[in-house]
C-alpha cells in the first residue's frame, strides 16, 4: 500500500537532512518540500510561523521506519506527523516500490 507522510519543518535544511536521510536509506521513494505559513496554538499562545511542508512517498512496510527517523532527526518538541493511505497510478506505484526495495 502507499503511504503519504506529511510533516514540517523550521527550515529548509532540516527538510532536506531529513528527506535526504529517508532516500539514502530506501524508507522512501521520494520527498516534495515546500514553503509554507503555519498558525497554530503552542502552550496557550497563538504562533504564526513560516515553516517548511515535507510530503513523502512511501509504502506501509516502510511506515515506521519513516517515522522514526522523523522523530528520531527532528528539532521539534511535537513534530507534526500524519500519514494516509493513498491510491496511485499502476506505474507511479511500481516506481515508488522499485525505489524502496533493497
Amino acid at each position: 500500500m502507499i503511504i503519504v507522510v506529511h510533516t514540517t519543518t523550521a527550515n529548509m535544511n532540516e527538510a532536506e537532512k531529513i528527506a535526504n536521510a529517508l532516500i539514502e536509506k530506501r524508507f522512501a521513494a521520494c520527498v516534495n518540500m515546500k514553503s509554507i505559513k503555519s498558525i497554530y496554538k503552542w502552550k496557550g499562545k497563538i504562533e504564526e510561523e513560516g515553516e517548511i511542508e515535507l510530503s513523502i512517498k512511501t509504502t506501509s512496510e516502510m511506515l515506521e521506519s519513516v517515522k522514526n527517523t522523523i522523530i528520531s532527526m527532528h528539532t521539534y518538541e511535537l513534530p507534526a506527523l500524519i500519514w494516509w493511505a493513498v491510491e496511485a497510478e499502476k506505474k507511479y506505484a511500481e516506481w515508488i516500490r522499485e525505489n524502496i526495495e533493497k
